[in-house]
Parts: structure tokens; C-alpha cells; sequence
């Protein structure tokens, strides 16, 4: 793919390309041309009578899907440079963050061109999109040519991993945020450190809850309340906050970042569909972990189709509800003090339009008596990862709920509620993913400073170097992706888009990190008592909840094809 008259072989390999800012910025239009191409062929491919239809992007699914990658990493790379620009206009854009910059551009623009992984044995080329060679004209441009060929070299990984050293133990290059929210990152990355890194190892092992006093500390330190408007208690912060104390809790312990996510989509519920009175009464609870709340949407047998549920809620003679059904995969349900439930009140209906939402209330349980109310029995799922919580199954049987906690006090608004949530559960579980790769960053950089094998240390090793020097990369890109989906959030911008391709990206991103992690350990990797086996199996939970990658690339493509 070498541009005519450009003599690839005889660069000379250095770590650092010169003129880089110049060279990324050229590459994001021809990106956007091969993106744009892309579009257009998949949309032929999954149109009918002028029309996208749903049926065809089902039967066109890798088609599709890999489309929404591409449009992913146009994304990725666009805030990339965007990072870039803004660093060297505060003067902070080092020679570390000129390498991560630089093997992230080079490294994309690669898989863009051969082939994007959408897992581990599924690779989307230009063929599965409609397209042939010819897609990838606009890439025949020297700077293109020169970042593919001489961004993501050795020596530029061997020089990133020689700096990360230098660094020690932090946010490998800057983030790009402001003073305000760095502080915020450096109090919550002491907390993990201090209170939870130490603990979190034995809390998985023995399938323990979190402790409380760590509750009730993140609830002193407004963990709870801090997207919460003022006026209810809270800190009334940034949604931009709360990923970056999600990132740093969730680098110490998943279940600990995802604390605050839970009680945050529970007020976000209800600050954007309760009733003034319901907004009033548990905005200020929930801001200040006096109650703990747990989402109840998932069946057995519907999974990611939320518009097929069958738990039923009926009216009784004095006003309140009756729910009766199964529930699964409840996390924290045990501990929870009130419910966001999704539930069926019109039995006509068969899809989203007969569901409501309730806060149904309940007694707060533990390991030998997990669920006191009538009307609702449980058991825990034991789980590989992501333990701190607990996971559930549940079943109601006549459970009651007051009249009055019907959310918004109207019935069939329940799917539409749900989906004011998605874009910040979506954004949220971007910021655990770059916390839990970052954390496999952390353990498997140690590993391989102190393993010697063959007479020196095992980062010394090229490929060794290189995974760590990928796993800085593509956690910055990652992190970059989410930061951009939470400020859209904060600006009243719709970006259900942006927040579906930050918990795409951030979730392979951190699967990669602690695999890579753990292959890094060898054997030692394999056993229960290395922390890498933990963040290993925390790390399979993001491609899963909150969307699975399947479901969210279908979203994208929905709204890229639209």
C-alpha cells in the first residue's frame, strides 16, 4: 500500500516521528473518506424500497457491525487528535504522550486497512463491509504511508514502556482533563489505593460483600450524590466526574467503581421521570447512601430484549401493586433497599409500550437471609468475576408495592424512562473498563519489571515491552473516547452514539489488557492467589452487561445507517 515515490525501506527507525501533529491531523480526512464509502455500500446492502430495514441489517449483521467499528475508530482517532491538540496548548504534550499518540494512529490506521478485531475471531475487512481496494484509495497519501509505516514500531513501544517506568505508578500520560477533575482523580486513586487494592483480592476469593465501612466512607466523600443536583442533596458535579471517580475506584476493585454507578442511574431514573414528591423524597436518600438501590429489569429467558418481559404488576383494591415474576442477574440485591423494577401493567401488550417502571421498596437482607420481605425470594449466582456485590436470581409472587411508587405516576412510560439512562450506564461502564485495564496494566508492569527469567527481567523482553506498551495505548484511546461521550453528556447533547462506542471500545480494551496481563504472568498468571487472574475475570463481565458487544454494535450501525 506504499504511495508512488514514496521509498518506505529506507526510513530510518526512530522513536519519535517528526512533524506527528502535522501527519495525524492530514490522516483523519482520509479516514472519514474510507468511513463515508463504507456507509454508503453497507446502507445498499440493507436497504429496501428506499428504506433501511431492520431485517436486513440482521441478515447483514458482520456487515453492519463492522461498520460500527469503523465508525468507532474514526471516532477514536478524532478525539485522539483532539487530545493531542489540546496538550500542546497547554504545553503538555510530552514525549509519552507524542508516542501513545503516534502508535495509536499507526496501529489503527493498520487495522483499518487489514482488518479490525471485533473479538478475538472475528475480523471485519473491506470485503465484509461490500467494498474492495479501491475503498482504501484515500489512504495512498503519504502521511497515511508514514504513520502506518514508521507509528507503531519497536522502538517506538521500547521507548514508551522505558518512560512508563520512569513515570512509576500513575495515569500513564496526561488525560487532557482540568485541574479540577485531576484532583478529583488523585483523591479517589489514594482511597482505591489505601482502602480497597490491599483488600479487594481476598474480597473476590472468599465471594465476599464489599465491606460497609467502605460504603459508608465513598458515601462521606459524596460518591453517592455527586451527579445529584444541589437542590436534592447532591454535589450537583459533572457527569465527567463521575467517570473519572469510576475509572479509579474500579482500577482498585470493579465492585467498588460500580457502587456509585448503580445509586447514580437509580437517581438519574428519577431525576428525569419521578414526580416532584418522588424526586424529593429519594433524591436525597440515595445521594446520601442512606438507601442503597439495585436495578430489576432482566428475565430468564429475555436477556438484552427488554420489550419481552413478562413479570406482571396489577392493581390491587387499595391502589398498590402486585408484581409477580422472575428476575435475573440483579447485582447487590441482597443489600438494596429499593428496587428500580421494570414491569408489565398493560397484559395486552406484547412489546416496550405495556411497561412501567417502580421504586419498589424492600428490606435490606445478607448471606443467611438475603430477601426478609413476603412476596420475594432469591439466591445468589455464583459468578467467576465481579463479586463484591452479588449477583440474583429473583422471583415475586404477589410482592407489594405502594401505589404511589409508580415512577412518574403514569403507567406505560417504563421502556422510555429506562432509555434516558442508557446513554450515562453506557458512558459509566466505559469508565469501569478503562479502570479495570489500567489495573492490568499496573499488576502485569510490576510482574514483568520483578519476574526474571533467563537472566534478566521479563520487560526487557520485545514482546513483553509490547504488550504493555499497547495496553497505555489503547487505554488512552479508550479513556479519550469516554471523556468526549461524558462531556457531550454534561452539554445536553444526545450521545447514545458516542456512549455505545466508548463502552464498545472500552470493553474489548479491557479484555485484551487482562489477557495480555495475565499471559505476561505465565503460569503464575493461571493461579487463583496472582491478582491478574481476578481483573481477568472481572474484565469478561464489560462485553456482557449493560449492552453485550453484539447488541451495542447493532445500536451503532442503527443509528449510523439511519
Amino acid at each position: 500500500m506504499a504511495h508512488d515515490g514514496q521509498d518506505l525501506t529506507n526510513m530510518t527507525e526512530t522513536a519519535l516521528l517528526p512533524d506527528l501533529l502535522t501527519l495525524t491531523r492530514a490522516a483523519i480526512g482520509p479516514v472519514e473518506q474510507v468511513l463515508d464509502t463504507a456507509t454508503a455500500r453497507v446502507r445498499e446492502l440493507v436497504s429496501q424500497d428506499g428504506k433501511v430495514s431492520g431485517t436486513l441489517i440482521e441478515a447483514n449483521q458482520a456487515a453492519a457491525h463492522g461498520l460500527s467499528w469503523l465508525a468507532t475508530y474514526a471516532q477514536s482517532l478524532r478525539q485522539m487528535q483532539g487530545w493531542a491538540e489540546r496538550l500542546v496548548e497547554h504545553g503538555k504534550f510530552g514525549e509519552i504522550e507524542q508516542l501513545i499518540h503516534q502508535i495509536a494512529f499507526g496501529e489503527y490506521l493498520h487495522q483499518i486497512a487489514g482488518g479490525i478485531p471485533m473479538s478475538q475471531g472475528e475480523i471485519v475487512r473491506m470485503q465484509d463491509l461490500g467494498l474492495g481496494w479501491d475503498a482504501l484509495a484515500p489512504f495512498q497519501c503519504d502521511e497515511v504511508q508514514t504513520l502506518m509505516a514508521r507509528g507503531n514500531t519497536q522502538a517506538a513501544r521500547t521507548r514508551l514502556v522505558e518512560l512508563m517506568q520512569q513515570a512509576g505508578s500513575i495515569t500513564y500520560g496526561a488525560t487532557g482533563l482540568d485541574d479540577e477533575l485531576e484532583m478529583i482523580r488523585e483523591q479517589f486513586r489514594r482511597f482505591a489505593v489505601e482502602k480497597v487494592e490491599p483488600y479487594a483480592h481476598d474480597w473476590h476469593l472468599r465471594d465476599e460483600f464489599i465491606p460497609m465501612e467502605i460504603i459508608e466512607e465513598l458515601a462521606e466523600m459524596g460518591v453517592f450524590g455527586l451527579t445529584i443536583p444541589e437542590e436534592y442533596g447532591g454535589f450537583g458535579l459533572s457527569k465527567a466526574s463521575m467517570v473519572v471517580v469510576s475509572e479509579e475506584l474500579s482500577r482498585g476493585y470493579i465492585g467498588v467503581g460500580s457502587l456509585g454507578t448503580r445509586s447514580e442511574i437509580a437517581a438519574e431514573l428519577i431525576e428525569s421521570g419521578g414526580t416532584d414528591e418522588q424526586k424529593a423524597y429519594w433524591l436525597p436518600k440515595i445521594a446520601s447512601a442512606e438507601i442503597l438501590p439495585t436495578a430489576v429489569f432482566t428475565e430468564p429467558n429475555t436477556g438484552s430484549d427488554l420489550g419481552s418481559l413478562r413479570t406482571r404488576a396489577v392493581r390491587d383494591e387499595n391502589g398498590d401493586w402486585r408484581i409477580t415474576g422472575n428476575k435475573t442477574w440483579i447485582t447487590h440485591a441482597a443489600r438494596a433497599h429499593v428496587m428500580t423494577l421494570l414491569a408489565r401493567t398493560d397484559p395486552s401488550t406484547t412489546d416496550h409500550r405495556g411497561l412501567s417502571m417502580f421504586l419498589a421498596e424492600k428490606t435490606p437482607g445478607n448471606d443467611e437471609n438475603p430477601f426478609p420481605d413476603d412476596g420475594i425470594t432469591g439466591g445468589e449466582i455464583e459468578v467467576l468475576g465481579y463479586r463484591g456485590m452479588k449477583e440474583y436470581e429473583l422471583a415475586f409472587d404477589d410482592f407489594r408495592v405502594k401505589g404511589e411508587n409508580l415512577l412518574g405516576g403514569v403507567e406505560g412510560q417504563g421502556f422510555k424512562q429506562l432509555m434516558k439512562t442508557f446513554e450515562a450506564a453506557r458512558i459509566q461502564t466505559a469508565a469501569r473498563a478503562i479502570g479495570v485495564a489500567q489495573s492490568a496494566l499496573d499488576i502485569a508492569l510490576q510482574y514483568a519489571q520483578e519476574r526474571k527469567q533467563f537472566g534478566k527481567p521479563l520487560i526487557e523482553f520485545p514482546r513483553v515491552s509490547g504488550k504493555l506498551a499497547m495496553m497505555a495505548v489503547e487505554i488512552m484511546v479508550a479513556r479519550q473516547l469516554t471523556y468526549f461521550s461524558a462531556w457531550e453528556k454534561d452539554h445536553d447533547r444526545r450521545c447514545d452514539l458516542e456512549a455505545g462506542m466508548a463502552k464498545l471500545l472500552g470493553a474489548r480494551v479491557a479484555w485484551a489488557a487482562a489477557d495480555n496481563g495475565l499471559q505476561i504472568h505465565g503460569g503464575n498468571g493461571f493461579a487463583l492467589e496472582y491478582k491478574i487472574s481476578r481483573v481477568l475475570c472481572d474484565a469478561r463481565i464489560l462485553n456482557i452487561f449493560e449492552g453485550a458487544a453484539e447488541i451495542q454494535a447493532q445500536v451503532i450501525a442503527r443509528r449510523l445507517l439511519a
